[in-house]
């Protein structure tokens, strides 16, 4: 019975495994197809006329064309491309600025409304960016700071996740290794950078890719904050790609599937102990 339930249940994980990652194979088999075996593929999606996809999953003529067209012949691109690296990289450098010494002081130091404060940090944590929208945008055009870059980053910096998904590496560590480095005479800082930095590294390393696989697809904030097309990330461009630049699109998502999936084979460890660590009730 034991060996039964334990094919049923690698059965279902397979059979799950493999919906999640049909769409993801499209998107990289179907940028090889050359334009009229593509075309012949998506017309059905364009305009129906009875006939379903019928898709090659080895194409017949593979070709690198849609590629060229998209890195030499549409400049656009790199901007795009260039505004997701510079959105991206510069939220995640000032999160970890401000969410590591944030997560420490919780899970290190004592001091009044502790406990109240940190509640209040989970609270916001689980708001919606529906909700804080609106809030958002009034302190941001009060700012100055609506359809630019600016506008995506700012709030993005002061995220609460990432020092709440911190704050428990630094949970595990042992009060006495601290206590016995102050007793030391070392200054807070210096037990944070020596002490605290290197034993929750794998919490700090779990924050940076939850971070950068959300922050790397957002949609919302920069569909809400910023107007001006040259300042679409990535995430934008693709949807502004119609039927007619098909080729195009496919190309572009291969290309915006890679850092991603990069960032995810190398951290899949820490992004595991993230998601855990995430899990846990305080």
């Amino acid at each position: 019975m034991k060996k039964i339930r334990l094919l049923i249940i690698y059965f279902s994980l397979f059979v799950i495994c493999a919906i999640v990652l049909y769409p993801v194979m499209l998107v990289v088999i179907l940028p090889f197809q050359d334009a009229d075996e593509l075309v012949r593929t998506l017309s059905p999606l364009n305009e129906f006329t009875g006939k379903y996809v019928q898709i090659d999953y080895i194409a017949q003529y593979p070709t690198l064309n849609h590629f060229k067209q998209l890195l030499v012949y549409t400049p656009e691109f790199y901007r795009v491309f260039w505004n997701s690296l510079y959105m991206t990289g510069t939220i995640l450098l000032f999160q970890l600025l401000i969410a590591v010494p944030s997560a420490w002081a919780f899970a290190k130091l004592r001091f009044k409304w502790k406990t109240v404060l940190f509640n209040i940090y989970v609270i916001i944590m689980l708001m919606p960016f529906q909700i804080t929208m609106l809030s958002q945008y009034l302190v941001l055009n009060k700012m100055d700071l609506i359809n630019t870059r600016a506008a995506v980053i700012l709030p993005a910096v002061f995220s609460t996740f990432p020092v709440f998904l911190i704050y428990r590496g630094f949970s595990d560590i042992p009060d006495d290794v601290a206590d016995s480095a102050r007793i030391d005479g070392a200054g807070e800082l210096q037990v944070l950078w020596n002490i605290g930095i290197p034993l929750g590294r794998s919490g700090i390393l779990s924050c940076i890719v939850l971070s950068f696989l959300d922050l790397w697809n957002m949609v919302e904030q920069p569909l809400a904050f910023i107007k001006d097309k040259k300042l679409f990330p990535l995430s934008l461009y693709l949807p502004m790609l119609d039927a007619v630049n098909s080729e195009k699109m496919l190309a572009a998502s291969v290309i915006t599937l890679i850092p991603a999936a990069f960032i995810f084979i190398i951290g899949q460890d820490y992004l595991e102990k993230g998601i855990i660590a995430s899990a846990l009730k305080e």
